[in-house]
């Protein structure tokens, strides 16, 4: 016998005994009784822990997967209902530093494959709606199929790492490549729609597409529809680095083209830029050689309408300045931001191009300069980066997201700016990525971020745009304090606080449907009617809305349970291509499309929205509202709302968050005399 032999041998033999260990403890765990399941559940848990180590140790557990479950592994917990399993919250699961969570995780999707290969009929969930779900969680974190632990993974889980690991590979053998890249594909296209900031997690899984077509092993059979425009996209846009030769060769290249050439590559770079909104590095290598060439071909380049022409000859030095300080090939999405902002006209306001010749020139702080670095790596200056990332902002402003941090908030504020109000998002910036302060007032009051205790969010974050990561660790802690100063007052503090937070066009008028001392639902039937008056445009006198509003929702999963209290803005209120009436709204939220349940499902495409926004039709956003702002210098009287249409919008509120916040409505018989 080889060594080889003997030690895959003794492999086997360790993965038999353990496995006979795991069958012992699921025996004595499903022998319990209920009260003394917990104190069973660690041993069960800490013997499967060892066996998803092992090599055949996933495809063991495979066959195991209804007799742990029948023992009671699931039971009490939210892997107990597999039928509302949300496949993003998986990536958490997963990448947990608690053993027991990464365990019952990789148990849950090993029962779920199980049922996906017709081995275990589940009560509870199909064979097909099993495999769309696995499909979905294999596409999210398809990272872990080609991707050694980083050193976070490291620090945080240790050999913990390996078990995600060893999960997914066995995954992909059991349900295929070819699932996985097809749901992969249609889910950047989703996402891509939403035309995000933050691109960078997109990028990588277009690369992972690539290397799946480059590697032989992989047969991805007839799939991978849509995967060529996306991988061009990135590495190839262009004739002329079709062949993704890299930057320098690009570079020798364009230095032999002529001027109709030139002219082809500036067209096809723009249409594959406006296509997906995504930027190829050699694009920004094509635009600062450009700057020596004309501006005809420069705004070719990007792509421009006779707006973002125009706005480009009036405004060159401050264009060409801004292309050579924050357009490189490790920041080329300034490039998109660059053609939208010009797009928008937004460099005609008077205090805006002399705001951004000051962000040119400024000088960042330590601190500033420091979380940049530690995010985004060495390749391009922080400058660079944080020029980059107000690029972004301002022509993307509903692309902001609020990463995965309870800062919705900020992220909405700075959102807000970016639209309405661009001067001011750049004081902003300026006063957090120089000074390490911003100050605000509320009520009169200033409110130093330097002073303030702490904010919402309990570490800084990292997961967010250049923007966003100098400036929202000081409106967090702002927002904190202008909260903490409501303390004592009566009734709901964003009354006080987001008027002040937001900016003088929030309405102060406010409406809240949750009495806030006990929770439950109050005058709804006036709240409904009022947001009917102030909103909908067959009752406001059909008066669009002038200023983003923010508001208050009470987000549910795919079940219509509660989940929490979310900061979004109101943008508009229309019909949509079939004559739906529908609110168009920002979330801060990294993706926009989601599952509310009770069939209220959120639109980001194909419903009239534009990009960055998300859609409801008109009542089911109502039945989801718990706060709004209006002008209460407006008619103030409430809408002739038809009985039906209170209805039904009532009736998706008691389905969901409201069905535990009915007020009591028992009768009290008189006691009588005593």
């Amino acid at each position: 016998m080889t060594t080889k032999q003997e030690a895959t041998s003794t492999e086997d033999g360790k993965l038999d005994g353990l496995l006979s260990k795991f069958d012992d403890a699921v025996r004595l765990l499903s022998q319990a009784p209920a009260f003394s399941k917990p104190a069973k559940l660690p041993r069960v848990l800490d013997t499967a822990r060892r066996v998803l180590m092992q090599a055949g140790g996933c495809a063991a557990l495979e066959q195991r997967a209804a007799d742990f479950e029948s023992a009671g592994i699931f039971a009490g917990s939210d892997w107990e209902t597999p039928q509302y399993l949300i496949p993003t919250l998986t990536t958490y699961s997963l990448k947990s530093a608690d053993a027991n969570v990464v365990v019952i995780e990789a148990l849950s999707e090993l029962r779920l494959l199980a049922v996906a290969k017709g081995d275990y009929s589940h009560p509870l969930i199909s064979q097909e709606q099993a495999h769309h779900y696995l499909t979905q969680v294999m596409a999210i974190n398809l990272w872990l199929l080609f991707n050694a632990p980083s050193e976070a993974e490291r620090e945080t889980q240790g050999r913990l790492a390996n078990i995600s690991r060893h999960l997914f590979q066995h995954l992909a053998e059991r349900i295929g490549y070819e699932y996985v890249i097809d749901q992969l594909i249609d889910e950047i296209w989703r996402i891509l729609k939403q035309r995000p900031i933050q691109v960078d997690a997109i990028k990588q899984m277009i690369t992972q597409i690539a290397l799946c077509q480059a590697n032989p092993e992989i047969d991805l059979g007839a799939s991978g529809h849509g995967a060529d425009r996306l991988v061009s996209s990135l590495y190839g846009p262009t004739q002329a680095c079709r062949e993704d030769p890299g930057i320098d060769i690009y570079r020798a290249r364009l230095e032999r083209m002529d001027n109709a050439t030139l002219q082809a590559e500036s067209t096809g770079f723009a249409r594959a830029m406006h296509d997906t909104g995504l930027v190829s590095p050699y694009h920004a290598v094509l635009l600062r050689y450009l700057l020596e060439e004309g501006d005809h071909l420069l705004s070719e380049a990007l792509g421009l309408s006779s707006t973002g022409r125009d706005c480009l000859l009036c405004y060159r030095e401050l264009v060409h300045a801004l292309i050579r300080s924050g357009v490189y090939p490790a920041t080329a999405q300034a490039v998109y931001g660059l053609a939208l902002l010009l797009e928008r006209g937004i460099l005609y306001q008077p205090p805006v191009a002399p705001a951004m010749w000051r962000q040119l020139n400024l000088q960042l702080s330590e601190w500033a300069e420091a979380r940049l670095s530690l995010a985004y790596g060495e390749v391009a200056s922080p400058r660079a980066r944080l020029i980059e990332g107000v690029l972004c902002m301002l022509g993307l402003p509903l692309g902001v997201g609020q990463g995965n941090n309870p800062t919705c908030q900020s992220a909405r504020a700075l959102s807000m700016w970016a639209y309405n109000d661009p001067d001011y998002l750049l004081q902003m910036v300026t006063w957090a990525a120089r000074d390490d302060e911003i100050i605000m007032h509320f009520e009169g009051q200033p409110i130093s971020s330097n002073e303030s205790v702490s904010g919402v969010a309990a570490e800084l974050p990292m997961d967010l745009d250049p923007v966003s990561l100098i400036v929202v660790p000081h409106l967090d802690r702002i927002y904190a304090e202008m909260g903490r100063r409501c303390i004592g007052r009566e009734g709901d503090p964003h009354r006080w606080v987001n008027p002040e937070f937001h900016g003088w066009w929030s309405g102060r008028g406010f409406s809240i449907n949750v009495d806030v001392a006990t929770g439950k639902l109050c005058e709804v039937d006036t709240f409904i009617r009022h947001f009917y008056a102030s909103y909908h445009p067959y009752y406001n006198g059909n008066q669009p809305l002038i200023h983003p509003q923010p508001a208050g929702i009470a987000v549910t999963d795919s079940a219509a349970r509660f989940i929490g209290w979310h900061a979004i803005t109101i943008l508009r209120a229309s019909l949509d291509p079939n004559d739906v009436m529908r609110i168009y709204f920002y979330n801060p939220n990294n993706d926009s499309g989601q599952d509310w349940g009770d069939g209220v499902k959120v639109s980001t495409s194909g419903n009239g929205e534009r990009f960055g926004e998300a859609s409801l039709p008109f009542e089911q956003f109502t039945s989801r509202l718990y706060i709004y702002h209006y002008d209460p210098l407006e008619r103030g009287e409430l809408a002739t709302v038809t009985d039906e249409e209170l209805e039904r919008v009532k009736g998706f509120l008691h389905r969901s968050w409201g069905a535990t916040r009915l007020p009591s409505t028992d009768l009290q018989a008189d006691p009588g005399p005593q």
